[in-house]
């Protein structure tokens, strides 16, 4: 990554140059090592994680509608951009939220910056937080695999898919399960037993998260 300066470095004094180093310096580390899952959305590396290893993963579960999204900068690593998000939220499903919660993420992608990376207004979503990292950071587990939009499907019942299109949501996921004493009703155990992707009843998913998340 190239970090380039608009002011002439001999205009600087010492402290001034020291902390526009330092800043760029955590902006670099910010990207490479990431303290954790990088908060991104588009063009980012991640590994498959099934339904077990995303909620364990979140510190916060939630569900609720996107009150306002938008760009902003951040306010202590100066050039860096960030989408703020505001969610009211219906439905705690892990952790703790009020009735509203907000996260600031990371944009490292140019196309983000002009769609709010796909949040907007009014939208219904099921959301997988990490726990935000030192610079106040943070993004659904798995990036897109933690983030499920939630539509309704031709019989007018709601469905929850996430950005892979639920590929490798329920991969292993029933051992796992089992390893943990985990029982589950049988409409539950033939869902995570399914060997297509695709959408998945929104009921069902919300009970398999408590489910899980009450197993750690």
């Amino acid at each position: 990554m190239l970090v380039h300066w608009c002011t002439p470095v001999r205009r600087l004094t010492a402290p001034p140059l020291r902390k526009r180093f330092f800043e760029a310096g955590c902006l670099l580390l910010l990207v490479v090592l990431g303290a954790g899952p990088l908060p991104a959305q588009r063009g980012a590396i991640t590994s498959p994680q099934n339904l077990d290893k995303l909620v364990e993963e979140a510190a916060i579960i939630v569900r609720g509608h996107v009150v306002s999204a938008g760009v902003e900068p951040h306010h202590e690593l100066t050039g860096l951009s960030t989408l703020v998000v505001t969610l009211r939220v219906e439905e705690t499903l892990k952790g703790q939220a009020s009735s509203t919660f907000t996260f600031r993420q990371f944009i490292w992608d140019v196309r983000d910056r002009f769609d709010d990376a796909g949040y907007y207004k009014g939208q219904h979503l099921l959301l997988l937080m990490i726990k935000p990292s030192a610079f106040g950071l943070s993004s659904p587990a798995g990036l897109e695999q933690g983030r499920f939009r939630i539509v309704r499907n031709p019989e007018g019942n709601l469905v929850a898919v996430n950005g892979h299109g639920n590929a490798g949501l329920f991969h292993e996921l029933a051992p796992q399960l089992r390893a943990k004493g985990v029982q589950l009703a049988p409409r539950l155990a033939a869902l995570v037993e399914q060997p297509t992707p695709g959408p998945v009843p929104l009921d069902d998913l919300r009970k398999l998260i408590r489910l899980i998340a009450g197993s750690k």
